[in-house]
Parts: structure tokens; sequence; C-alpha cells
């Protein structure tokens, strides 16, 4: 019986894969179909083609980042006295043995 369910679960997984395959590749022949058409409208129409292009800036997301990097910084107080505590008022601890 093992064996039997074993093999059902081995046939199920092949075709949820042959199903996600033939998926991926309908996608990609939709896609290369409106692409064609698309190529063949602008050479019809006298219209160069241009590919698809994504413009992705690198320095988009350090620039952002730097943007808003002041926005969280902690308040400060209009009278600029510091909000943390200095280094001299901060005790140290004596370790103890464990109990």
């Amino acid at each position: 019986m093992p064996t039997l369910m074993n093999f059902v679960v081995r046939l199920f997984l092949l075709a949820a894969g042959l199903l996600f395959a033939a998926s991926l590749a309908a996608a990609f022949v939709l896609m290369l179909a409106l692409w064609s058409l698309r190529a063949g409208w602008a050479r019809l129409t006298g219209r160069p083609v241009m590919p698809f292009i994504i413009r992705v800036d690198p320095r988009g997301g350090f620039e952002r980042m730097y943007r808003h990097a002041g926005k969280g910084a902690a308040p400060r107080r209009p009278d600029g006295v510091a909000l943390r505590p200095k280094l001299a008022d901060v005790t140290d601890v004596e370790p103890r043995p464990p109990t």
C-alpha cells in the first residue's frame, strides 16, 4: 500500500510540474506573439522597432535611503540638551558569582 501511495504522489507531482512548465511556455509564447505584433506594426507604420526596456538606476535606492535617513533620528530638545545620558552618568555593575 505505501508503494501505491508513493507512486500516486510522484504521479501528482509530475503532473503539477508539467502543468507549471506548460503555463510558463504559454506565457512565453503569448509575450512573443505580442512583441512580434508590436514589431510588425512598427515596421508597417515606418517607425523604428524599440525593445522593451526597464530602466533601473542602482543609485536610486541609496539616494532614497540617504534622503530618509534623518527622518527616523531621535528627537532633539529645543534647548539643545541631549536626550541620552552622558558616559560619566553610567555606573558599571560588579559581577557576582552564580548562586
